[in-house]
């Protein structure tokens, strides 16, 4: 209640200034082959866990389900959120870090912006990644951003099928979600066809 009040009094330079700088993820994400991993229920069914383990940063989004290890891997070193989660499934998973990539900050809980390396994606990072997607972008969309704009070595997409599969970590549709995944999965091919860096794996692995 504490936190909820101070961060409506105080905004966003408060809130900003307890962000870790973004130069601070550049910084571990630099020459570092980093595994972004979405929910794509496809995921499931293949045995991509060894190649997701086997880079040196995991980043997953949200609940971030991992139903079997054989296909999900088993570490999360960052944790991406666009919706509040459970502190114990965050404790559990060993999280190091939770990047709060939402827009709106309103369900943003005191707990996450405590922890260790807390960072709060710009909301003008956001603005200008929706206006180019001409909608909200979603949390994959916004990390696939962020990881490709660093220094990182190589950079590793596992479990996006753009909600051909719909999501594993909730119920909706795509009618029910405000997101454009035709042209997220289109920005993605751009940004492979520009940067050898980044390589989109099947979900069969």
């Amino acid at each position: 209640m504490l936190f909820a009040l101070a961060n409506l009094i105080r905004g966003e330079p408060w809130l900003t200034a307890l962000s870790a700088p973004q130069d601070d993820l550049f910084q571990e994400l630099s020459r570092q082959r980093v595994a972004v991993v979405g929910n794509a229920r496809s995921l499931e069914g293949g045995s991509n866990g060894a190649a997701i383990d086997g880079c040196d940063l995991v980043i997953r989004m949200h609940r971030a389900p991992m139903p079997q290890a054989k296909s999900h891997g088993s570490r999360t070193d960052w944790l991406a959120l666009g919706m509040p989660v459970p502190q114990d499934l965050v404790r559990a998973r060993g999280v190091g870090r939770i990047l709060w990539m939402a827009r709106k900050r309103r369900r943003l809980r005191g707990w996450m912006v405590r922890s260790p390396g807390f960072y709060r994606h710009p909301p003008g990072t956001w603005s200008a990644l929706a206006a180019e997607l001409g909608a909200p972008p979603s949390t994959g969309a916004m990390v696939t951003d962020l990881v490709a704009r660093s220094p990182a070595a190589e950079i590793h997409l596992f479990g996006f099928d753009f909600f051909a599969s719909l999501s594993a970590s909730g119920r909706r549709t795509a009618d029910q979600v405000p997101h454009d995944f035709a042209a997220e999965q289109e920005r993605v091919a751009r940004l492979m066809a520009a940067d050898g860096r980044l390589v989109l794996h099947p979900p069969g692995g």
